[in-house]
């Protein structure tokens, strides 16, 4: 009996303080991620911007100068041609750049490549990407050749980029990623503050199953993205379905333990 006891005593502490299979550092691989095909549409045309699949819409000068929006994560925009393929845009919240790209479209036009680099809202280390795009159809007639609607193709991005740290203790969670981004919940309670963004937004979490849990973003306190995120049996892949309820868009990612 006392050995029985003993044996049960000694393995409590454990069963208490199991490791939730959401623990860890996490990657995004794009080449196993699936990516919404729901096109992006925008042109430079009579001396305007207009990004048609924006929301809310942008409609500016493309003046080099910047202009104001609202809605965004940022509260001004430049846009230049930089020449006859290629366009740069600069965005910026509060007077400093969140955002700093050049969109140039192939020889032939049938292929977009945003290269950009990112600055996170809390000065962490800025991070680059490069966003390919197959042409879906031609912008308007005498328009800019970066214009027209396009379907992503694949992404590249530094690591900080593609990289998030989760954390479940009981019945609390917390995320954070390198680029400065971080929140704490508890399952099935209010929803919290996101913190190192340029947007004012909330999380909320819900626990759906040992490996399984649903987390709904709002911005600006309207419903923004739901995401569910599945544990593989293995522990070493997170399958995550991202519904862009505000975009129309649903992605699936794929994340592999570090």
């Amino acid at each position: 009996m006392k050995k029985l006891l003993c044996g049960v005593v000694c393995l409590f502490p454990f069963l208490m303080f199991a490791q939730s299979p959401f623990d860890g550092t996490w990657k995004t691989n794009m080449a196993e991620s699936k990516l919404s095909q729901k096109p992006y549409i925008f042109s430079v045309n009579n001396g305007m911007y207009d990004c048609e699949t924006c929301v809310p819409k942008i409609n500016v000068k493309a003046d080099g100068q910047d202009q104001s929006v609202t809605g965004q994560t940022y509260d001004t925009i430049s846009v230049q041609a930089a020449d006859a393929n290629s366009i740069h845009i600069i965005t910026k919240k509060a007077g400093k750049p969140s955002g700093d790209s050049t969109r140039k479209v192939s020889a032939d036009g049938k292929m977009l490549t945003i290269a950009g680099t990112s600055y996170p809202a809390d000065g962490s280390q800025p991070y680059k990407s490069e966003v390919k795009f197959m042409r879906a159809a031609a912008g308007p007639a005498g328009s800019h050749a970066t214009s027209g609607s396009w379907r992503i193709q694949n992404i590249n991005e530094d690591t900080a980029g593609l990289t998030t740290m989760w954390k479940v203790s009981g019945d609390e969670v917390s995320m954070s990623t390198p680029t400065g981004e971080s929140w704490q919940a508890k399952f099935g309670g209010e929803e919290q503050p996101v913190k190192g963004t340029y947007a004012n937004e909330t999380v909320s979490v819900k626990k759906l199953g040992a490996n399984e849990m649903e987390v709904t973003y709002k911005r600006d306190g309207k419903l923004y993205i739901v995401n569910k995120l599945t544990v593989s049996a293995d522990g070493k892949k997170i399958t995550e379905m991202s519904d862009a309820k505000w975009l129309g868009r649903v992605s699936t990612y794929i994340d592999e333990k570090q």
